[in-house]
């Protein structure tokens, strides 16, 4: 199972649980960023990201040049704790 049928099965799942309510704030606001022209401005795929220095989970400044001098590079993101 590749990538995207993984997602639209975990999608679906959701979706026969989850109540009308919710599901339909879900895909409005998804619709609300489809209609914001943000997918415009978003990475393709095989495009080369900027550089960029931020701040690690111990408040250290991480830079991309630093780490991909060891070899390719992931970054994740995460919400933090609100």
């Amino acid at each position: 199972m590749n990538l995207q049928d993984r997602l639209n099965s975990i999608k679906s799942h959701f979706e026969a649980k989850a109540a009308p309510e919710a599901i339909n704030i879900m895909h409005r606001a998804t619709e609300d960023l489809r209609s914001s022209g943000i997918l415009e401005h978003v990475l393709k795929v095989g495009a080369k990201a900027p550089e960029f220095a931020l701040p690690n989970t111990r408040d250290e400044i991480v830079r991309s040049t630093d780490l991909l001098r060891k070899g390719p590079l992931v970054v994740a993101f995460y919400r933090g704790v609100w």
